[in-house]
């Protein structure tokens, strides 16, 4: 679709050039749509074989035609389903995620609890699952797609912020076990990303406030940010394919910030 809300310079996919994954295998969860389908692309363009996990089976199986991976239509909410994904895999690009908006007192505990499911318990599953064939082979990476809400708060996000939270206590754990095994973890921290989401969400505040869309980018949505623009999923994933090349082998148990400078406000 074509965005109402340009970046101010254009931003490609990465190439995958200098990093060569042609031996390994990715599991990207989220690989749809938004930031794991550009994850999930950028792997695929370094050489890997990727699989695509999505509830969304259109999307998954879109995805996984155009980069010559493999869909996997998995509900992340159940366990059972979880455990018919693959084991043998060299990179895991935990992303997928959901958000719900409210008062910690209006905040529907079944929701609460759904959220963690995916975005805490899922990861811990997929953890568990392919870390074996990590340590037998002495190399991998868990790259953890968090958010700038893992390092800080936003008022009526109480699920999300305590999800990306637990996610960095994980990444962090996971981190000091796999260390003596080269197995790296790592989270990328990015601010608002450029998605079909976001975007309906600065439309239905524009119309709610009576503002412009670009009002209600740079005046609610990036208001602590100072580069006043939307993070590309492209950048994102060009940030995932970094920590998979031998020269981030070094980087472990780290929070990457893609905030605009949201941190330094």
């Amino acid at each position: 679709m074509t965005s109402e809300f340009p970046p101010p310079t254009a931003h490609s996919a990465p190439s995958g050039a200098g990093v060569d994954l042609t031996s390994r295998t990715a599991l990207v969860t989220g690989g749809g749509s938004g930031i794991g389908k550009a994850c999930a692309t950028a792997l695929a363009a370094a050489g890997a074989t990727v699989h695509v996990v999505d509830r969304d089976a259109d999307s998954a199986k879109e995805v996984a035609a155009g980069i010559g991976g493999e869909a996997h239509v998995v509900d992340l909410a159940d366990p059972a389903a979880i455990g018919t994904l693959p084991t043998e895999v060299d990179i895991l690009v935990n992303n997928a995620g959901l958000q719900h908006v409210a008062p910690l007192t209006e905040f529907p505990p079944e929701r609460f609890a759904l959220i963690q499911q995916v975005m805490v318990t899922a990861p811990f599953l997929l953890m568990r699952r392919s870390l074996p064939h990590m340590y037998a082979q002495g190399w991998g990476r868990l790259i953890n797609i968090s958010s700038v809400h893992g390092l800080r708060a936003s008022a009526y996000k109480s699920a999300y912020v305590t999800a990306k939270h637990a996610l960095e206590g994980l990444s962090k754990v996971a981190a000091l076990e796999g260390a003596a095994h080269g197995v790296t973890s790592n989270c990328i921290n990015p601010g608002y990303v450029r998605t079909p989401l976001v975007e309906n969400q600065i439309r239905d505040q524009a119309a709610a406030h009576g503002i412009s869309p670009d009002d209600v980018l740079t005046d609610v949505l990036l208001t602590r940010s100072p580069i006043k623009r939307l993070l590309e999923a492209e950048e994102v994933a060009a940030a995932a394919l970094w920590l998979c090349a031998d020269h981030s082998s070094y980087i472990t148990g780290t929070s990457l910030p893609l905030d605009g400078g949201w941190g330094a406000s």
